[in-house]
């Protein structure tokens, strides 16, 4: 017999949008993502896996959105300044990636 897989819906209600910011203001990146499962909820900055463990400033709020804590931003220090992509993972289905938001820091 063929197997029959019932389609799980999983998929983003909210992506995260371009966000211009100042320095020293706290940012929230949204992102909430719908499954039957919860899922696993990670942001990407430019391509590469923010740990969120060790970070004092930016941290994963309960529905999946980042929050980015006093912005840093100097002539030679932009760590926050980029691209941020947020990705739900469900173990048994698989990945799903957002759009990709820009995070702007105006100068003075």
């Amino acid at each position: 017999g063929s197997l029959v897989r019932t389609f799980t819906p999983f998929y983003f209600l909210v992506e995260p949008m371009d966000v211009l910011s100042v320095r020293g203001a706290s940012v929230i990146m949204n992102c909430s993502a719908y499954c039957e499962t919860s899922p696993k909820i990670e942001w990407k900055k430019d391509g590469t896996f923010l740990n969120l463990v060790s970070d004092d400033r930016r941290q994963l709020l309960p529905d999946g959105s980042l929050l980015i804590n006093s912005v840093v931003h100097s002539k030679h220090n932009k760590p926050d300044e980029g691209y941020y992509q947020c990705v739900a993972t469900v173990e048994s289905l698989g990945t799903i990636v957002s759009r990709t938001a820009k995070l702007t820091v105006a100068g003075k």
